[in-house]
């Protein structure tokens, strides 16, 4: 889970432009200034991509935190 933490945290402050960002597994939006739906919608883009996974519709809008998203791409990086 380290390494998906640290690729998320260059995926998070690439999106963002903020070189400070650290995410966590409690990581939401809320915690982010700029991250609105736009940016969501670029951020599930680059994570998917960063990744090689792609999230279903139901993934996407379920996701509370962070801590799922590194989650859902663990279980992921299993299958391939």
């Amino acid at each position: 889970m380290e390494e998906i933490y640290e690729r998320l945290n260059e995926v998070f402050r690439d999106i963002f432009d903020d070189d400070t960002i650290e995410v966590n597994d409690s990581t939401t939006a809320d915690d982010i200034e700029d991250w609105d739906s736009l940016n969501h919608i670029t951020l599930i883009d680059a994570v998917e991509s960063e990744f090689g996974v792609r999230f279903t519709m139901g993934e996407v809008s379920g996701m509370k935190n962070v801590g799922e998203m590194a989650e859902i791409i663990k279980e992921r990086g299993k299958k391939l």
